[in-house]
C-alpha cells in the first residue's frame, strides 16, 4: 500500500548523497515522498526525481531555545498540513524536534542516529538536556537505526528506548556508483582530504602533516576538498599558493579527486555516525588512513586495508603515512582492492535500504 513519507534532514548532502537510492526505491514502490530540509542545490535534483519539497531553517550549530521553539513549531506544522503516514528523520535537530511533532500527531516514525554530536558526546548539561530530549521525542518512536555500536552504547546506558534498536552498516555505500577506479602511477603519490573543514575532522593535523611530508618527500602532493565551516580558508589558500597542498573548495564529484589520488586522509575525532569519505574512497580502491574512534574504526582493517592513528596526534599520523609511502607500488594497490572487499561484505547500501522498507511494511 502506498504511503507519504515525510523526510526531516538538516541538510540536502544528507538526503541526496548518501540516501538517495532510499528515496529512488520509495517512489519506485510508489509512496509518495516529500522532503524537509534548508535549500541546497541537491533540492533540485531530488524534486525532479519526483519529490515534493518543503523549505526549512535550521541552524544545525546554533542552541538559542527561540529558534529551537520555532523549528518544533514548524514540524508541528507540516505534519498537520500534509498528514503523512510515515516520518522519516536524520541528525539530531530533526530526529529531536521531527519525533516530538510526530509523537503529538500520532505518526509513525523511524530516526537516524549519524552521530552524536560533540555536545552530546562530552559529560554536561547539554548531554543531560539532549538525553531528557531524545527520551521525550522517541517514547513512542518505532525504530531507532544507529550506525555504529558505541553511539547505541550510549543510548542503551541512557535508557533511551532500548528495545527499539537496530544497527545498520552506517549509510551505507552505492558499489555501483562507487567503482574501483584504476590506481594512479607512483611518479608522484597523492593523498586526499575530504570533509567539511572544521577542527574536530582533524584539519590541523592533516596540514602539520602535509607540510613535513612534503618538505621531506618531494614526490609527494596533498589536496583538500570540502566546505569551511570554521576559519581556514585564507590558511589554506595561503598554503595552496606556497605549494604545500592543492585547496579545491567543494568537489561536486568526489571520485574525480579519488581517480588520481592513492590514499585518503580521514584525521577526524567528530562524534560522527560512520564516514561515507571512508567508504566511498574503500569502495573506490583507495587505501585509507583514520584514526582510532568509532564511526571510522569500523571501516578499516589496520595494514590491510588502510591504517588506524591516534586522535588528535600528528606525530603518529605522518608514522603511518610514512609506512604507506615507503609501501611498493603493488602493496599500495593491494591495500585499497582489500579495502574494496571490505566494503562489499559489509557495507553494501542495499542492506539499508532493505532495513528501511522493511520498516515501512510493517506500517498499516
Amino acid at each position: 500500500m502506498s504511503k507519504k513519507v515525510l523526510i526531516l534532514v538538516n541538510h540536502d548532502v544528507v538526503i541526496y548523497n548518501f540516501r538517495k537510492e532510499l528515496v529512488e526505491r520509495l517512489l519506485l514502490d510508489g509512496h509518495e515522498v516529500v522532503i524537509s530540509s534548508p535549500y541546497g542545490e541537491r533540492i533540485d535534483d531530488l524534486v525532479a526525481m519526483g519529490c515534493e519539497y518543503i523549505e526549512a531553517t535550521i541552524e544545525r550549530h546554533g542552541i538559542n531555545p527561540l529558534r529551537e521553539i520555532k523549528l518544533l513549531d514548524y514540524y508541528k506544522k507540516i505534519m498537520k498540513d500534509i498528514k503523512p503516514d510515515v516520518v522519516l528523520t536524520y541528525t539530531i535537530k530533526p530526529n529531536i524536534y521531527g519525533g516530538i511533532a510526530a509523537k503529538k500527531y500520532g505518526v509513525p516514525y523511524v530516526a537516524n542516529i549519524t552521530g552524536l554530536g560533540t555536545a552530546v558526546e562530552k559529560n554536561g548539561i547539554m548531554q543531560q538536556i539532549t538525553v531528557a530530549l531524545y527520551k521525550l521525542a522517541f517514547s513512542k518512536i518505532q525504530r531507532v537505526f544507529f550506525q555504529n555500536t558505541e553511539n547505541m552504547n550510549f543510548f542503551q546506558k541512557n535508557n533511551i528506548v532500548v528495545d527499539k534498536h537496530e544497527l545498520l552498516p552506517g549509510s551505507g555505500v552505492n558499489l555501483n556508483h562507487f567503482q574501483v577506479l584504476e590506481y594512479p602511477s607512483e611518479d608522484t603519490i597523492e593523498f586526499v582530504f575530504i570533509s567539511r573543514i572544521m577542527k574536530e575532522k582533524g584539519i590541523d593535523q592533516y596540514i602539520e602533516t602535509a607540510k613535513y611530508i612534503t618538505a621531506k618527500y618531494p614526490n609527494t602532493k596533498f589536496h583538500v576538498c570540502g566546505f569551511c565551516e570554521e576559519k581556514y580558508e585564507e590558511q589554506l589558500n595561503e598554503l595552496h599558493n606556497e605549494g604545500v597542498l592543492t585547496y579545491h573548495g567543494m568537489v561536486r564529484d568526489v571520485r574525480k579527486i579519488l581517480k588520481k589520488t592513492h590514499c585518503t586522509i580521514h584525521p577526524t575525532y567528530y562524534p560522527e555516525g560512520l564516514s561515507n569519505v571512508l567508504l566511498e574512497s574503500s569502495a573506490s580502491g583507495r587505501p585509507i588512513i583514520t584514526t582510532d574512534r568509532s564511526g571510522c574504526r569500523e571501516v578499516v582493517d589496520h595494514k590491510i586495508t588502510g591504517y588506524i592513528v591516534k586522535q588528535k596526534n600528528t606525530k603518529d599520523l605522518i608514522k603511518q603515512v610514512e609506512a604507506f609511502i615507503k609501501l611498493n607500488y603493488e602493496e599500495k594497490k593491494k591495500m585499497g582492492l582489500a579495502g574494496r572487499e571490505k566494503v562489499e561484505r559489509e557495507f553494501d547500501r542495499k542492506i539499508v535500504i532493505e532495513a528501511y522498507t522493511n520498516e515501512l511494511s510493517k506500517i498499516t
